[in-house]
């Protein structure tokens, strides 16, 4: 990797003293630095970490009308022996410039994306929380900054990466409906970029779900609306007859870090895993059954997030209970315990800040 001259202006008072560690709203506290490149005459430039603070933006700024803007979500860790680390940082930044490639943005050097993060939570690492199953969240963003109203690709980006220390996620079995209305994606769309557009655009949907009593919405696809997306925000897998499913990236679905490390865990341990298409059908045949074991997303923010009914028209489909289960859990817990040392790193995933 080569050595990026990054300048650093550090905070004259930090804020860490004020933080309780044992309340962290996701989210909501932010530490002290930030790294902040700016693109213009074709490259990078000014790369520089800053105190956290608010950025300047022009009424005309084309984010604002166009929507030019990706990100990333990603975690810092500790080492038990008090090291931080980084989990396939060089992953997300590739996804971010696969991002950007899809929404005509600049790309961002993988190395330099690599060592802004490095070189931030090395700045902040005192604000990775102590607590087992407690992080420090990294946002790496980027977007459009041409003070110009015209539909085009925008000439100047800026990429931003801040960093927030969250608490331990424990998601709660979720209910979930099979949206049948509203869609998240089709392929040949954006849903395989990770851009903020694909977010506001889900809102309708799982607000409409949370008024009728459900936690998230099961996102479908395909010509007659039955095959299997999404679940809200997160990659999904299923457990049937033994056989992990999920289901395959075909250009609308987000090639989600947390995904691909779960099926080669599953692959190292020899447990059968499928990437392919899978329709609500065959889930409602398996239900029946009594062979739908299990159901859960896949995500950097809970890891696992377990899903407990789902609701298909007139029909409500029950899984087991988390405590029945067994590759949901494994997976939650290999990954928690890669993130402070005590699973061994077989695959070179972490990397030492």
């Amino acid at each position: 990797m080569t050595t990026t001259q990054i300048r650093t202006e550090h905070v004259q008072q930090s804020r860490l003293a004020t933080v309780d560690f044992n309340d962290l709203p996701f989210g909501k506290i932010f530490s002290d630095h930030m790294f902040v490149s700016d693109y213009r005459d074709g490259e990078w430039t000014d790369d520089r970490i800053v105190p956290f603070g608010h950025l300047t933006m022009h009424p005309a700024s084309m984010v604002l009308h166009y929507g030019q803007a990706i990100f990333e979500g990603m975690k810092a860790s500790k080492h038990e022996d008090g090291t931080p680390l980084l989990l396939r940082p060089e992953e997300h930044a590739k996804r971010l410039n696969h991002s950007a490639r899809r929404m005509m943005m600049a790309e961002y050097p993988e190395d330099r994306f690599v060592e802004a993060i490095t070189q931030l939570v090395a700045l902040d690492k005192d604000w990775i929380p102590p607590a087992a199953g407690s992080a420090l969240y990294l946002r790496p963003y980027m977007y459009a900054t041409d003070e110009f109203i015209g539909v085009r690709p925008s000439q100047t980006y800026r990429f931003c990466i801040f960093t927030a220390p969250v608490g331990p996620y424990y998601a709660k079995p979720v209910r979930l409906k099979v949206e049948q209305h509203y869609i998240r994606a089709v392929p040949g769309g954006t849903g395989e970029a990770k851009a903020a557009g694909n977010y506001a655009g889900s809102l309708r949907a799982v607000h409409e779900a949370n008024e009728q009593g459900f936690d998230q919405v099961l996102w479908m696809g395909g010509p007659d609306m039955k095959e299997i997306q999404e679940v809200g925000t997160m990659n999904v897998f299923f457990v049937i007859d033994g056989e992990v499913v999920t289901p395959e990236t075909d250009g609308a679905i987000l090639k989600g870090i947390t995904r691909k490390m779960f099926i080669q865990i599953l692959k190292d341990k020899g447990i059968p895993v499928s990437e392919r298409v899978i329709t609500i059908d065959e889930v409602v045949r398996a239900s029946e059954a009594g062979t739908l074991q299990e159901i859960f997303g896949a995500g950097t923010a809970a890891v696992v997030s377990h899903v407990s009914e789902l609701q298909y028209g007139d029909q409500l489909l029950r899984v087991p209970p988390v405590e029945e289960r067994k590759i949901g859990p494994m997976l939650k817990q290999h990954i928690d315990g890669l993130r402070v040392g005590r699973v061994a790193d077989t695959h070179g995933w972490l990397v030492r800040v």
